[in-house]
């Protein structure tokens, strides 16, 4: 299974059942292992963790540091960004990686991280 069909397939196992809007996301490492994540909503909304988010901390917790890409699905015509806290966390801890959006009818784009975050807020400024 390639990243793009892995990320639609963590979108499968979201549990939304407020917004019924599913993610999904397949992260990468540079070692070749991939790391899934789905959005997980909570009755508070602020303790909801997007895709991106669980895709990142798995990782992190199996011991991954480093990564090459990124595939972000999502049931839109429009293709769907991280939104700014994923962005943010994307960055502290995969950098300037490259990001593709896939949607279920097959629509995608690759870019990478800089071209929706140009001015991101790292440790170089502590």
């Amino acid at each position: 299974m390639n990243l793009l069909e892995m990320a639609l397939e963590a979108r499968t196992k979201a549990h939304a059942p407020y917004s019924h809007f599913q993610v999904g996301a397949a992260l990468e490492s540079t070692d070749g292992r991939v790391f899934t994540g789905c959005n997980v909503e909570n009755a508070t909304y602020g303790l909801s963790v997007c895709a991106e988010r669980v895709a990142v901390f798995k990782a992190i917790s199996e011991g991954a540091r480093k990564f090459q890409r990124i595939a972000v699905s999502a049931d839109t015509d429009v293709l769907t960004p991280p939104c700014g806290a994923c962005r943010q966390i994307l960055w502290e801890f995969c950098g300037d990686i490259e990001l593709t959006l896939v949607n279920l009818h097959g629509k995608t784009e690759t870019l990478h991280l800089r071209d929706l975050f140009p001015r991101p807020f790292d440790a170089s400024f502590l």
